[in-house]
């Protein structure tokens, strides 16, 4: 099974373009089961609080899947997430997580990730990880 960690703004992606890389992601690949979404409280927490921001609503937030989706993700315990000093520390979670299951972390801010953060951890965007996919690749 193929595990990821979403990073928030892919979640919001999906739901404000429909025909997206991050959409089709969620509708074709996590939605299907052939991708395993990844979570623990602190992204639940972050997916939900996030989600339901006021200035989302006129996009029909929280998307209709959202807690589907957290309802079927692999639910685990909260990472601990070290000492690093990542450039937004709302994603140390993200990265805990993706480097303590060894699961892809995919986010459409790739700057927030720096290579010498990632302790081995595959960052891509959903485009690149969608391509990944696409040719099966190992």
């Amino acid at each position: 099974m193929r595990l990821i960690v979403l990073d928030t703004n892919v979640l919001v992606s999906a739901g404000l373009k429909p025909g997206g890389a991050p959409a089709v992601l969620m509708m074709d690949w996590i939605l299907e089961g052939t991708v395993q979404l990844v979570t623990s409280p602190r992204i639940v927490a972050e997916y939900r609080d996030v989600t339901r921001r006021p200035k989302f609503q006129r996009y029909g937030f929280p998307p209709m899947w959202l807690e589907f989706v957290i309802q079927e993700s692999l639910q685990l315990p909260d990472a601990p997430g070290g000492s690093l000093n990542c450039p937004d520390p709302n994603d140390l979670p993200f990265l805990a997580l993706a480097h303590q299951t060894d699961s892809w972390l995919i986010t459409g801010n790739l700057r927030h990730f720096p290579e010498d953060l990632r302790d081995g951890v595959r960052v891509l965007s959903p485009a690149a990880y969608l391509a990944h996919l696409m040719n099966d690749e190992p």
